[in-house]
């Protein structure tokens, strides 16, 4: 199994750059077609503005300022491609970053996203990655914001917790995880049961990845139910991990959304990226 068809999401802000390194440098390890799509938002009239005038001036700003994001876009996506080789795409969308990206990610193997700038220096809604997870039945990779070292991947901690979800993440990270020099299942206050974590937990999921050719170790931790997140950062940062793997939403995303929960906080407050699935 491997990757043959990478998607990344093409912002006009400079921090794209971040995420292209990672997008690009993916591609290259698995010989697969980068595809660069940039999403132009339509134009909101405000809700209270008098007169056709002032009407006919915001449109016009507002097309200055989508050709020069579509021209910024794609310019970074090319001169992060250069010199690769890489058999690549450009495709320039007009519509809702959600909906126009949901299409393109659904005929792709694995979608690279930025994580939400704290400071707003963003073009893309703040739960875009979580959408999309849920939206197109396709992993994400989240670049942080910060950035990321390269290359990526070579200690990766898979987070654990005998859920759909969990498994889901396993499977579809395979690549990465088969690639790693060392992989860490974490498993968080698990209980033992023939339903779920098995008699000795992380042991069931460790067999199997070794049948994957995966070179793989079990550490078992415990926290208080609504600091999940916060084990899974400072573990990761314990054992110097490159890339976190893990399901999205292991509770209901209704109960996540109100308690918080490890997907909020770690996309949040990442500080390496993060392969999510559902």
């Amino acid at each position: 199994m491997t990757y043959k068809t990478i998607l990344v999401h093409c912002s006009a802000r400079p921090k794209v750059e971040q995420r292209l390194a990672v997008a690009v440098e993916l591609a290259q390890r698995h010989s697969a077609l980068l595809v660069g799509v940039h999403v132009q938002e339509p134009f909101v009239a405000p809700a209270m503005l008098d007169g056709t005038a002032g009407m006919d001036h915001l449109f016009a700003a507002y097309e200055r300022t989508a050709q020069a994001d579509a021209t910024a876009a794609k310019t970074a996506f090319f001169k992060a491609v250069k010199g690769t080789h890489l058999s690549t795409e450009w495709r320039s969308e007009s519509g809702y970053v959600a909906t126009q990206l949901a299409i393109h990610a659904r005929y792709s193997d694995v979608v690279v996203l930025g994580q939400a700038d704290p400071e707003g220096d963003d073009d893309a809604p703040a739960d875009l990655p979580e959408t999309l997870t849920l939206s197109t039945g396709r992993p994400m990779l989240v670049v942080p914001h910060i950035g990321a070292r390269a290359p990526l991947g070579k200690t990766v901690m898979l987070c654990w917790n005998a859920s759909r979800e969990s498994a889901r993440a396993a499977s579809d990270a395979l690549p990465l995880l088969r690639g790693a020099d060392k992989v860490i299942v974490l498993s968080i206050d698990p209980k033992s049961s023939a339903n779920g974590h098995g008699a000795e937990p992380g042991a069931d999921v460790a067999t199997w990845l070794a049948r994957h050719g995966v070179k793989v170790t079990v550490q078992r931790d415990v926290a208080a139910d609504s600091d999940v997140g916060g084990v899974i950062l400072s573990r990761a940062a314990d054992h110097d991990v490159d890339l976190i793997v893990m399901g999205l939403y292991g509770h209901s995303r209704l109960r996540e959304m109100v308690l918080g929960g490890a997907s909020r906080t770690l996309l949040a407050s990442m500080t390496v990226p993060v392969f999510m699935a559902h």
